[in-house]
């Protein structure tokens, strides 16, 4: 990997709150972030000259640089890290793919239907490449108050990763450790981070449950409506995902690891472990808005992944699946036909065989609609 010196430049794909708190804890730790919009407009005011300001769990005042375009971003980066919702992961790869270098670092926070296979194969094309360092979730949890604010309601204490090839595993913790210390914990390649992201299924539990207070625009505690009944449906569809990675012979970490290292506190059950956020007050807000990511990126860039991997474990998700089913009936929507990274390896079409080898070294065969 290309990068040498104490400090590096990490560029980031992405402008939401969880770039905006990624860039800061990277100023904070004496790294530089340089932040890109597709839109342009999430990073409207800080190109203008005022101040990222955190506040949470990690506070301060940060100046992050801005590039206009991905290509002055890639550029100028010793390292490119992807922070956005799974449904704007193809737009931004193919946007950063013509202009990556040779063995120029990519991490992907947090990673979505295999889009580091989508992202290798373009770059194969041009004879170029790189490492891909994917995460199961993200660095922190924050919410946007502003575009010149980010709320950080959580730095993880603990991060599942893997990078692409799998020959480069060593580097790529080792440079994600150089940039946000020592949280990550390595797992077996790509298809066990593929099973890694907890977000999907708990996301689903909180929104079939909680639909019409988002529909209404309630201000409503996400930890407090954790109850248990929900709490419940969220440790069924853990034991679906987990099932599939045990026959998969993968390690994955369950919900209640996910929420003792995450959260800090106790194990216990999901409804219990929620209460206690809710008591100390950092138990989050629900989404205001039928129009979240807790359906619209999770639905198909995360329950329809889990399902057909359940079917190619020979596993059926079949809560999964009935969550896609239910969210494409009552949002109107065929939520799997607007997956475009599965659509664009054209996963259906892969034996497990051929998915475990291209997660190991990154090569999925060869196929017209591949790198479209």
């Amino acid at each position: 990997m290309a990068v040498t010196g104490e400090r590096l430049t990490v560029g980031i794909a992405g402008a939401g709150a969880v770039a905006f708190a990624t860039a800061a804890f990277l100023e904070n730790e004496g790294h530089h972030a340089i932040l890109w919009s597709p839109s342009g407009k999430s990073t409207a005011r800080l190109a203008a000259g005022e101040m990222l300001t955190a506040k949470g769990a990690l506070e301060g005042q940060f100046a992050p640089g801005i590039a206009p375009t991905a290509q002055d971003l890639v550029a100028a980066s010793d390292v490119v890290l992807l922070a956005l919702p799974g449904y704007g992961h193809k737009a931004v790869l193919d946007a950063i793919a013509p202009h990556l270098r040779e063995d120029q670092p990519v991490i992907i926070s947090s990673h979505a239907s295999f889009g580091a296979l989508y992202l290798l194969d373009k770059l194969a094309a041009r004879g170029v490449r790189v490492p891909v360092t994917v995460w199961g979730t993200t660095l922190a949890t924050a919410r946007q108050p502003d575009l010149a604010t980010v709320s950080v309601n959580t730095i993880r204490s603990k991060i599942d990763c893997a990078t692409v090839p799998v020959l480069q595993a060593e580097q790529g913790l080792a440079l994600c450790r150089r940039l946000f210390g020592d949280r990550f914990v390595p797992r077996d390649d790509l298809l066990a981070i593929a099973l890694s992201n907890l977000n999907p299924q708990n996301h689903m539990g909180i929104a079939l449950c909680n639909m019409t207070r988002m529909e209404h625009g309630e201000t409503w505690s996400q930890g407090g409506n954790v109850t248990p009944n929900v709490g419940r449906l969220m440790e069924a569809l853990d034991a679906e995902r987990v099932a599939i990675a045990t026959a998969l012979g993968l390690k994955v970490r369950t919900i209640f690891e996910h929420y003792h290292l995450s959260y800090h506190v106790p194990i216990a059950s999901i409804a219990e472990m929620n209460a206690e956020l809710h008591e100390k007050g950092i138990g989050g807000q629900g989404p205001a808005t039928a129009d979240s990511r807790y359906v619209t990126e999770d639905v198909p860039y995360g329950l329809a992944v889990t399902a057909a991997l359940g079917r190619m474990a020979g596993r059926p998700a079949v809560l999964h699946q009935a969550g896609v089913d239910l969210f494409s009936a009552m949002y109107g929507r065929d939520f799997l036909a607007e997956n475009e990274l599965l659509a664009a390896i054209d996963l259906e079409r892969l034996t497990l065989q051929d998915l475990r080898q291209a997660c190991q070294d990154g090569k999925i065969p060869a196929s017209d609609k591949v790198g479209a």
